[in-house]
C-alpha cells in the first residue's frame, strides 16, 4: 500500500487544527506491534507537535482531527469529553431497514483484546441514532450518530439490529461480491471473485466542533474510492 503524504490529505487547517480525511488500512495511533505508519507518524512529519484527537478503527475512513499543539489538543479533547463533538458516520448495512431516527443505548463491554461486548451489568453507557439515507434491495445506505465514544460503537449497535455493516465479519457481516447483486455476472475460469471493498464499509462522513476562538465549524469529508465504488454498483445492479 502506498504510503499518502499528510498534505494531500488535509480537508481543514489553521493554526491550530488540522482535520484530515483518513485513508482505509491506517491505524489511527501506535498499534502494540510498533512497525507500521500511523496517523499520529504522518502527522509529526507534517508538524513536530501534532496529537490525535480521537481514533477511527484501522478499517474506517474518514474525518480525523489533528492538533498541532497542546493547547489545541486540550480544547478539542475536553469538547470530546462533554460530548461536544458531533461526529456523523455513512455506511452500508445488510437487508433494507427504516430507521427513523433509532435510538440505541445498549451498554457496551470492553472485554480487550480488541474485542467488545453488549453487557446490560457491566457495560459503559452507549449511544447512538440511526437514519435510513437511501434503500438498495440488499442493503441500505445509514447515517450514525454516536453521542458517545466507545470502541466499535456503531458497528455492535447496528449488529444489534441484525443490520450489521458490509463486510465487518467480526460482527457477522459479510462481503459484498458483485456476482451476488449482478445477474448474469460471469467469473473467468480459474479466476477468483473478490469484494467490492477489502474492509467493512463505514465511513466518518462529517465531524463539528469549536475552534480555539469559539467559531462552530462542520467538515465534510468525501467518500474514499471504494465506497464510492460500492454505491455506484448498488445503485446500478441493486436498486
Amino acid at each position: 500500500m502506498k504510503m499518502p503524504k499528510l498534505a494531500d490529505l488535509i480537508l481543514f487547517e489553521n493554526d491550530d487544527i488540522i482535520v484530515v480525511n483518513k485513508p482505509p488500512f491506517i491505524s489511527s495511533l501506535d498499534e502494540r506491534e510498533g512497525g507500521d505508519i500511523n496517523m499520529l507518524r504522518l502527522a509529526k512529519q507534517y508538524v513536530e507537535d501534532a496529537q490525535i484527537c480521537h481514533r477511527l478503527d484501522k478499517e474506517t475512513s474518514g474525518a480525523l482531527i489533528i492538533a498541532k499543539n497542546p493547547e489545541a489538543y486540550r480544547h478539542i479533547s475536553m469538547q470530546f469529553e462533554k460530548r461536544q463533538v458531533k461526529k456523523v458516520y455513512h455506511a452500508v448495512i445488510e437487508g433494507t431497514h427504516v430507521f427513523e431516527e433509532l435510538f440505541i443505548d445498549l451498554p457496551i463491554l470492553n472485554v480487550g483484546k480488541g474485542t467488545v461486548t453488549i453487557s446490560r451489568q457491566e457495560g459503559k453507557r452507549a449511544e447512538t441514532w440511526f437514519q435510513s439515507l437511501k434503500y438498495f434491495k440488499h442493503y441500505t445506505l445509514v447515517e450514525c450518530r454516536p453521542v458517545t465514544g466507545r470502541m466499535h460503537q456503531i458497528r455492535i449497535h447496528l449488529a444489534t439490529q441484525r443490520a450489521s455493516i458490509a463486510g465487518d465479519e467480526m460482527y457477522k457481516g459479510k462481503p459484498v461480491f458483485l456476482s451476488s447483486i449482478k445477474r448474469k455476472y460471469h467469473l473467468g475460469k480459474d479466476q477468483e471473485e473478490l469484494p467490492i471493498m477489502k474492509r467493512f464499509a463505514l465511513h466518518a462522513y462529517e465531524v463539528t466542533f469549536k475552534l480555539l476562538d469559539g467559531t462552530p465549524i462542520t467538515i465534510h469529508a468525501p467518500y474514499p474510492k471504494d465506497f464510492e465504488t460500492l454505491l455506484k454498483l448498488l445503485e446500478k445492479f441493486d436498486s
